[in-house]
């Protein structure tokens, strides 16, 4: 298969995987973002004509959530995802020739905390505070309007594990002999961040929140997949399907990084070091427990379906060789 393809929000940790993915794969590939791509944002009539005649839409773009929820955050969050939404929709509403298939980054973080049991598409229940709102803004933005010509699909997308990203933090914790589960615990909210949902609620979890997740080379397989299945529309579940809790999580990590020795974080300790490093404890202290559903009953095979599979092919010294190797010979 091949054909053109655009990308908006292209210079993001997945963008550039998918980009370089799709153009491996034989496709022409168009980019949308703020500075460097081949169409920019608050243009119109160049978004409209790179998306004029497209095989498929990808929409990425949004503010990394990976940031203190301060006011102006939390500002930028909604706003650079619904703007750019809405930027595509207006878009390929004003085009002769529609994408035949849009699909738009969610995420999975639009569940609720749970310990009890999986969310599904058909059965999840939808959670409450400011990344939920987020969240189901962004899905409102993205189905909202008629575009009769053009599947849209939106991507519930749990933690991606790649070369980079999450993993950057999680391998120097690991290093640094931190890498024991993280433990949450009670800790004081100020009225402000309760009142703006963003305090994260202690549930005494022993380090067993649930933690979905999907290799980098799986979500575009998933979107590759989706491609070919004109009969796949509204929300998909974008996670693997062997989710882990937390300790195993960290001592899966150990295991591939051979590092014997893994200290707890307790919440005190999470609190103040997500404030040294400008983020926020509900990225590890959340229960998502996410299962991919209606991929798998489309038969949708992952090539990374357990944890450990997929960070020995992330982590260890012959993936990090090759892909040095690849690297330089590309220059």
């Amino acid at each position: 298969m091949s054909g053109t393809v655009v990308v908006a929000g292209a210079s993001g940790f997945i963008g550039r995987h998918l980009v370089d993915s799709f153009r491996r794969d034989g496709f022409t590939v168009t980019t949308i973002g703020r500075s460097g791509a081949d169409a920019v944002w608050g243009d119109p009539d160049g978004i409209r004509t790179a998306l004029e005649g497209a095989d498929l839409v990808v929409g990425l773009s949004g503010k990394s959530v990976n940031c203190r929820y301060t006011r102006a955050n939390r500002a930028e969050l909604l706003r650079s995802r619904l703007d750019t939404t809405l930027e595509l929709a207006a878009g390929i509403g004003a085009t002769t020739a529609p994408p035949k298939l849009w699909v738009n980054a969610s995420t999975a973080t639009i569940y609720r905390h749970a310990e009890d049991r999986p969310m599904t598409e058909a059965t999840g229940e939808l959670g409450e505070g400011f990344s939920v709102d987020i969240a189901r803004a962004w899905e409102s933005a993205f189905f909202d309007g008629a575009l009769p010509a053009t599947r849209r699909v939106a991507l519930r997308t749990s933690i991606v594990l790649g070369d980079g990203s999450v993993m950057v933090p999680y391998r120097w914790l690991v290093r640094l002999g931190l890498g024991g589960p993280q433990l949450d615990g009670t800790w004081f909210g100020t009225r402000a961040r309760r009142v703006a949902g963003t305090f994260h609620q202690n549930r005494r979890t022993r380090g067993r929140q649930r933690f979905s997740w999907v290799h980098l080379d799986d979500v575009y397989g998933i979107i590759r997949f989706l491609q070919t299945r004109d009969d796949l529309d509204g929300v998909v579940n974008v996670t693997a399907p062997n989710p882990v809790d937390n300790r195993e999580l960290m001592a899966t990590l150990r295991t591939v990084l051979r590092m014997p020795l893994g200290l707890p974080a307790f919440r005190w300790m999470l609190e103040l070091g997500s404030i040294l490093i400008r983020t926020e404890t509900e990225l590890v202290l959340k229960s998502r427990w996410v299962l991919p559903e209606r991929l798998t009953a489309a038969g949708y095979r992952f090539r990374h379906p357990d944890l450990d599979g997929a960070l020995r092919d992330i982590l260890t010294p012959e993936h990090t060789s090759t892909v040095v190797a690849n690297s330089t010979s590309a220059r």
